[in-house]
Order: structure tokens, then sequence, then C-alpha cells
């Protein structure tokens, strides 16, 4: 498999890579684990600013779709994790239709990765996990913020920002508030996307089966 970059190669398609994205690419169980895999680490390793960030679509309860950016905070073979509040509007919406597309958009490298497929709440442990992980004026941000609901002033969110600084000092740990946790989209269909010259780009698709992952490759 060929996922590098071979800079100055004049048969190089627009993302600068000789070789042309195919569904062959696509190996392993499941399928797009070791070519997201690479494909992260060399965002990664170009320096892309927050590589990690993802696009999520969801659909509310009346059929309303919305999107925004969130932080990919978990890569596994049984999906992709992120966190937020389950009260905040992408929270609600999930609640109503469980199911969300994320797009990694890696446009400096013309490169995507779509995800979509249902979403499910993990593990409390596996959330206790990861807020451990956040620095304490995260969690102290998180802890203060009725995420999604309106505010009168900045004044006001600084404020509440500070009380919860006082009330748990410097030392005392801060609990995972109740209305707040960890998602994780199980993928059912998986499209990488390389962009080439004259729009003539490459799609790859995997697609979950009840026999197993279909392969295939889309028209641009």
């Amino acid at each position: 498999m060929r996922v590098g970059y071979q800079a100055g190669d004049d048969a190089a398609g627009a993302d600068g890579v000789a070789a042309n994205l195919d569904p062959t690419w696509l190996t392993g169980e499941p399928p797009w684990r070791e070519l997201f895999d690479a494909w992260l680490a060399e965002a990664v390793a170009t320096r892309i600013p927050e590589p990690n960030a993802m696009v999520i679509g969801t659909v509310d309860a009346d059929g309303h779709p919305a999107t925004r950016t969130v932080l990919c905070k978990g890569v596994s073979d049984a999906g992709i994790v992120f966190f937020t509040g389950y009260e905040s509007q992408k929270g609600l919406a999930l609640a109503a239709n469980p199911y969300a597309s994320v797009t990694f958009p890696w446009i400096a490298m013309e490169r995507q990765v779509h995800f979509r497929g249902p979403v499910v709440k993990v593990d409390p442990e596996e959330t206790q996990r990861y807020w451990d992980s956040r620095p304490r004026g995260s969690q102290l941000s998180g802890y203060a913020s009725a995420q999604s609901q309106p505010i009168g002033s900045r004044a006001e969110l600084e404020e509440a920002a500070r009380a919860a600084a006082e009330r748990f000092g410097d030392d005392e740990l801060i609990p995972v508030p109740e209305a707040w946790g960890g998602y994780r989209l199980e993928p059912e269909i998986v499209e990488f996307w390389q962009g080439r010259a004259n729009r003539l780009h490459n799609r790859a698709r995997a697609v979950r089966t009840a026999d197993g992952w279909r392969l295939e490759r889309l028209q641009p």
C-alpha cells in the first residue's frame, strides 16, 4: 500500500501522491482501519491544524440537519469516539435520531474520510478516563457550561467559570457533569476521498453488510 507523499513527482495527482487510491487499499478487519490510521498519522506529521477535527452531521426530532466541528478523541475497530453534552443540540439530536455522519476534511492534503453509522453512548468508565485526561481548566469549563443553552453575556459565562473554580479550589477533584459524556459512531459506511487533477478524483468505499464488508470504487 502506498499512502505517502512523493514531492516533485510530475505524474502525481493533486495531493502529490503518485499512487491512485483504490479499494484494494482497504484491508484487514474492519477494512477501513489500517488506511484511516495511516492517513491520520500523515495528517499529524504534516502538521495540519487540528488533524483530529471532524465535522459531525446530525438530524433532530423535526428532521432538520445540522453540522458542527468536534474533535475525535478515540479510534478503534468499533468506531469513532467524541465527547459532548448530552443536552447540547447534538446530544438532543442524537437522542432523537441516534445516527450520524462524520467527515475528516484534510483539505491541505486533498484527502477526506467520511463515516456514517449508528451512534451509541460509551460506557461511564471510558467517559471517566477521558475526563481525567483533560486539563483542569477544560474540566472547569465543562462543569460550568450548560452547553448550547442561551446566556446573556460573556461576563456571565466567565462568572460561571470563576464560581466553579472557587467551588473546587486547586486540589478537589472535579466530577464528570451528569449530562456530559462520550459517544461512539459505529461505522456502516466509510468512504476515502483522494483529490486528483482535473477533478477526476478517487473514491473508495467500504459498506458493512450482513455478509461482511463490501468494497467498491465510486465515480467522482
